[in-house]
C-alpha cells in the first residue's frame, strides 16, 4: 500500500486468466490462443460427438459465443468442459444485440457465432452480423461441420446434383398453398424443414400440387430415434394423416419435376431395350420409371411403342 495524503490505494490485482480449455475422452485439452474475429462455428444437430476439433478450439479460445439459445447451446459446451462466456443471440434481440458483438470485434474480440444445431446462417439471423463484421473491416472465418441440409440429401436417395433449400414453408394455409406453386416446377431437388404438428398438412399440401413425387422424410437426424422414410409424397402424406410419428424435427427431401430431372438427360430408349433383354415389360417399366423420375404410365408407352419398332409387339 501506498500513502496519498489520507488517502490509501491498492493496486489492482490482474484479472485471473480465464481457462481456455476443453475436455475429449476425459482429457483436457488447452486450446491455443484465437486471433480476433468472428469465427461461424458449426455443431451437431443431434449427436453431440458430431463436432471437429478445431470448432472445439475455437469455442474453448473465443471471447465470448454468440448464440440462439444459452440453455442449447450449454449442453454442448457443458458436455465438453468448455466455460466461454454464452451470449443469445437470435431473431428477436439480434438488432439490439449485434452492436455489442460489433463492438467486441472493434476491441480485438475473437467471436463465436453459433446455432443451437448444424451450420450458423442457415435459417436464422446469421448473415446480417457476417455483413457488418465484414463492412466493418473484420476478418469472419468458417468452421464448416455439421448440416441437417447436407444429411438429409445424403440418406434421401434423391438427385444431389443440384438442390434448392426451402428452409420452413409459410404457417398459413394460403400462403403455403401459394409457395408451394411456386416451387412446383423448380428444376432441383427440394429440401425444407418442418415440425412435428404441421408435417401432417404440409405433406398433404405438397402431395395435392407436387404430384407422387419420390421423396424422403427425415426425423430426428443423427439423434438416438433417427427415421428416414422414402416413398412417393401421396404415401407419406397418408402415412402421416394416419397416425405416423410427427415428434421430433423434420427435413424433407422431394425429388425434381420428372420433366426437370438430371436423369432425364439419358437415352431412355437404350435404358428401356437394355432392361427389356433381361426383364418383363413390367419391371423393365419399373426399373427405368425408378432410374429416370418419370412417371410409371410414361415409360410404359414408351416400351409398347418400342415393342413395335422392333417388331417385337411388346405386351404387359
Amino acid at each position: 500500500m501506498t500513502k496519498a495524503g489520507n488517502k490509501v490505494s491498492k493496486k489492482a490485482d490482474p484479472a485471473p486468466a480465464r481457462d481456455r480449455r476443453y475436455a475429449v475422452a476425459g482429457a483436457a485439452v488447452t486450446a491455443p490462443p484465437l486471433p480476433a474475429g468472428l469465427y461461424l462455428v458449426a455443431t451437431p444437430i443431434g449427436n453431440l460427438r458430431d463436432v471437429s476439433l478445431r470448432a472445439l478450439e475455437t469455442l474453448a479460445a473465443a471471447d465470448i459465443i454468440a448464440c440462439e439459445d444459452t440453455r442449447v447451446t450449454r449442453k454442448l459446451t457443458g458436455h465438453y468442459c468448455i466455460a466461454t462466456q454464452l451470449t443469445p443471440y437470435h431473431e428477436h434481440n439480434a438488432a439490439a444485440a449485434r452492436p455489442k458483438l460489433l463492438a467486441r470485434l472493434a476491441n480485438g474480440d475473437a467471436v463465436a457465432l453459433v446455432s443451437d444445431a448444424g451450420t450458423p446462417l442457415i435459417s436464422d439471423p446469421g448473415y446480417r452480423l457476417v455483413r457488418e463484421a465484414c463492412e466493418a473491416g473484420h476478418t469472419v472465418n468458417a468452421l464448416p461441420g455439421a448440416s441437417a441440409v447436407l444429411a438429409a440429401l445424403n440418406v434421401a436417395a434423391l438427385p444431389t446434383d443440384r438442390f434448392f433449400f426451402e428452409g420452413f414453408l409459410p404457417p398459413k394455409a394460403v400462403a403455403r398453398q401459394k409457395r408451394v406453386g411456386a416451387l412446383a416446377h423448380m428444376p432441383a431437388t427440394l429440401v425444407l424443414f418442418e415440425s412435428g404438428p404441421r408435417i401432417a398438412s404440409t405433406l398433404a399440401e405438397l402431395a395435392a400440387q407436387l404430384g407422387p413425387r419420390d421423396a424422403a422424410i427425415c426425423r430426428e437426424l443423427t439423434k438416438l430415434h433417427e427415421e428416414v422414410r422414402r416413398a412417393p409424397l401421396d404415401a407419406l402424406a397418408r402415412d402421416y394423416a394416419g397416425g405416423a410419428e410427427t415428434r421430433g424435427e423434420f427435413v424433407v427431401v422431394i425429388a425434381p419435376p420428372p420433366d426437370e430431372a438430371p436423369e432425364t438427360a439419358v437415352n431412355i430408349d437404350a435404358l428401356l431395350r437394355n432392361a427389356l433383354a433381361r426383364a418383363s415389360v413390367k419391371d423393365a417399366v419399373g426399373e427405368v420409371a425408378s432410374a429416370t423420375g418419370l412417371p410409371r404410365r410414361e415409360v410404359y408407352q414408351r416400351a409398347l411403342a418400342l415393342g413395335k419398332e422392333d417388331g417385337d409387339g411388346a405386351a404387359p
